[in-house]
């Protein structure tokens, strides 16, 4: 818990302290500057070029660093800048995404369980269809749909993402719309819409609070790859998985030359691969403190 805990405040500190560890020289803060017009990666401490120097020089911009501290992905996309502000990104991504799957899964299942009869089934047969669909495969299609954008992937990450959300609130609640609290307030003249809100879901969400926190990782990880893919973020965009992207044809380095390219895919593996392992430890350590059972209490 205290490694999840340190990994996520450092997280926290890159994302919001972004704009001083990696100015932007752009009005786009979210757009990778270019170090050079050079397609082959360069090594971290690559000096930006001039030609490229001059052109920020023409639109006024004030260069405040001027080498690739991480070294320079396809065509001088500095790495470090993009890591640096896919923080953002990925804090965007996850957060956003599993808040409005997250309630837009709670309202149906919760809608389901404490009404039963054909309100139940419905919704659980819709629920199924969209269960059919393999997650990482429809986000992909939808998004190509959409059109190419962080938002589209957003789109698709929510509406193929609440069902596992509906189907655990709903099995809570119909174990817990059962207990003589519950029975009391409908004795009592109490709105179905107060007892569920005021009642059932107090007793009920924390199993939600934990696959959600540990979806967060889920999320990121799967908007990474549909960037990689090509159908994420748009060219240029700092996001981790944009970044791996840029890697896929110098991860096995130059012939002879095996691994020359390492900076182009170390990099964001590690940031993507720590910032999930962060949000999973946590997820663990708040099943561990919610769940009575597993405190003894029970």
């Amino acid at each position: 818990s205290l490694v999840g805990i340190v990994l996520l405040f450092i997280f926290i500190i890159i994302a919001l302290f972004a704009p001083i560890i990696a100015p932007p020289l752009s009005d786009n803060p979210y757009q990778v500057p270019r170090m050079s017009w050079d397609v082959n990666p360069q090594p971290p401490g690559f000096p930006m070029s001039d030609d490229i120097r001059e052109v920020y020089d023409f639109m006024g911009t004030e260069i405040k660093y001027d080498k690739a501290i991480c070294g320079t992905a396809e065509g001088g996309y500095d790495i470090f800048y993009g890591l640096i502000w896919g923080t953002r990104t990925a804090f965007k991504i996850g957060l956003i995404t599993v808040t409005v799957a997250g309630f837009i899964g709670v309202f149906i299942g919760s809608i389901s369980a404490y009404f039963g009869g054909w309100i139940d089934e419905g919704l659980m047969r819709i629920t199924d269809i969209f269960l059919s669909f393999p997650f990482l495969v429809a986000a992909m299609v939808l998004t190509t749909i959409l059109g190419r954008g962080l938002d589209k992937v957003m789109i698709a990450l929510i509406v193929f993402g609440w069902m596992g959300y509906a189907r655990l609130i709903r099995g809570s609640i119909l174990s817990a719309k059962e207990e003589t609290y519950v029975m009391a307030a409908k004795a009592l003249g109490v709105k179905d819409i107060k007892i569920i809100w005021k009642h059932l879901l107090p007793n009920t969400i924390f199993p939600v609070m934990v696959q959600g926190t540990m979806s967060i990782g889920s999320m990121v990880i799967t908007a990474a790859a549909l960037s990689f893919l090509g159908v994420g973020a748009p060219v240029g965009y700092a996001d981790w998985g944009q970044m791996v992207s840029f890697a896929r044809n110098w991860i096995i380095g130059a012939p002879g030359h095996a691994g020359q390219y390492w900076y182009t895919v170390l990099y964001p593996g590690i940031f993507i691969v720590l910032f999930v392992l962060a949000w999973n430890l946590i997820g663990d350590t708040l099943r561990d403190i919610l769940d009575p059972r597993l405190r003894g209490e029970l």
